[in-house]
């Protein structure tokens, strides 16, 4: 028995439950700190200390009773059980809505057949082909992904700031996970493409995303050392109390600063490139899977955060104020570390048009009678990365319809030491949606991921 492709056979319950109930429980433990981190970080306080309690007595809630994700509010019944004052039950909804995503997401990677028509080629046949047990580092990259998107997302829209730790923390787990997994997926031998998560890269793309994070690595310690001043260091003396936002007169002047920080960044760039050529030209074999996993998430990163960067100099220098948030370079830039470097392309293309959506409703709202309600753009950029990671196939036959002149990506480990610099980041010249429709007709449905 089979439902949206979905296998219930005593087989595949064996194989899945185990791994499904992880996941939820997963999911909970994630959503109950994801409250802790929504509430304490904007107000700068600590994740540490003190441990959870009671707003309004301050009693300490006991880890295996009251503090259980999802359970803990049941079992107190929505009140303390010191100063019975009540708890929202926003904590237990936001615990259970993690749980199901989470649980949502193994099902979607691991559970559904790769053979359905929607669901099969939101993740492709690589995580069907090595399962949990082999492709959790991507998938706990994607959770963590998914799950601070939400928590940036809430942070943002309150406060119209985004805390830098928390796409700072999915970017280096990015980058830490990645590599470990190129070393445990393995690659099937009759299979002619060695598929993967994000597009592989080859030498002189892996050389370039490694110097250009060594750049990254120099501008910092120019920064944290005091040598480059942070920019926009007295916008707070321009805000008037109780704001979020004011009016800075000295924006154009901030982008000199930021531009003086990018230039190790863009010297890493080219040393990587005029290296990457002179290695590609010598190597008899691409990039080891580890090395291309790393290299392409740090490309991803690289790419993300450029994009959203250019945007911001170019825009501020060009209005007086301030384009766009530095949060908002870090959010792509994660998104980049996570979905590799072509997906925060689609995204920053993609995240105008929810704008756009969302300001009508907005007017629509407001029409009726409703406040209008204003929101940064940082929830856009991440609605829009999650319609790329879980709407794939409509993504990718849009991309397909529109341009079909102009191949996509191929969400593959690159196979051959030489060629052109556009096959050296996977591009190949059949799309990757004319790729899997034709091997779909010819395999009875294999895709590989588009």
């Amino acid at each position: 028995m089979s439902l949206l492709g979905i296998s219930f056979s005593g087989f595949a319950l064996w194989q899945h439950l185990p791994w499904a109930v992880f996941a939820f429980c997963l999911g909970a433990s994630v959503g109950s700190f994801l409250n802790v981190v929504i509430y304490r970080m904007p107000n700068g306080m600590s994740l540490r200390y003190p441990p959870s309690r009671c707003p309004i007595c301050g009693g300490r809630l006991r880890f295996f009773r009251e503090n259980l994700p999802i359970l803990g509010w049941l079992i107190l019944r929505g009140r303390c059980r010191m100063c019975r004052a009540k708890i929202s039950p926003v904590y237990a909804l936001v615990e259970l809505g993690m749980a199901c995503l989470f649980l949502g997401l193994y099902i979607v990677f691991f559970w559904v057949s790769y053979r359905d028509p929607w669901w099969g080629t939101v993740a492709g046949q690589w995580w069907d082909i090595q399962q949990f047990i082999r492709a959790w580092p991507a998938w706990v990259c994607m959770a963590f992904f998914v799950a601070a998107l939400y928590a940036m997302t809430v942070i943002d829209a309150r406060t119209f700031t985004i805390p830098i730790q928390i796409p700072v923390f999915i970017t280096v787990t990015a980058f830490i996970l990645w590599p470990i997994q190129g070393l445990l997926a393995r690659a099937p031998v009759w299979m002619d493409t060695q598929l993967w998560p994000i597009p592989g890269v080859n030498w002189t793309w892996c050389l370039v995303a490694l110097f250009g994070l060594l750049g990254v690595g120099v501008s910092c310690f120019l920064l944290w050392t005091g040598r480059i001043r942070y920019s926009f260091e007295d916008y707070g003396d321009y805000v008037e109390e109780g704001q979020t936002l004011g009016e800075y007169p000295h924006a154009r002047r901030e982008m000199i600063l930021e531009l003086v920080f990018l230039i190790p960044i863009i010297m890493g760039v080219t040393l990587g490139a005029v290296l990457g050529g002179y290695v590609t030209d010598v190597a008899t074999a691409p990039p080891a899977p580890w090395l291309q996993a790393l290299g392409g998430s740090i490309l991803g990163y690289l790419v993300g955060c450029g994009l959203v960067w250019g945007v911001r100099i170019l825009g501020t220098l060009g209005f007086g104020r301030e384009a766009m948030g530095m949060g908002d370079v870090h959010l792509l830039g994660c998104i980049g570390a996570v979905m590799g470097w072509f997906d925060p392309i689609l995204v920053f293309f993609i995240a105008p048009f929810i704008g756009l959506a969302w300001t009508l409703i907005a007017w629509l709202a407001s029409a009726l009678g409703s406040r209008r309600r204003e929101l940064p753009y940082g929830p856009h950029l991440a609605l829009a990365a999650l319609l790329v990671l879980l709407a794939r196939p409509l993504v990718v036959e849009g991309w397909d319809r529109l341009l079909p002149q102009v191949p996509m990506p191929q969400r593959a480990l690159i196979q051959d030491a030489s060629g052109s610099e556009a096959e050296g980041l996977g591009i190949d010249r059949m799309s990757t949606f004319r790729r899997a429709q034709l091997d779909s007709r010819r395999m009875s449905g294999f895709n590989i991921g588009g």
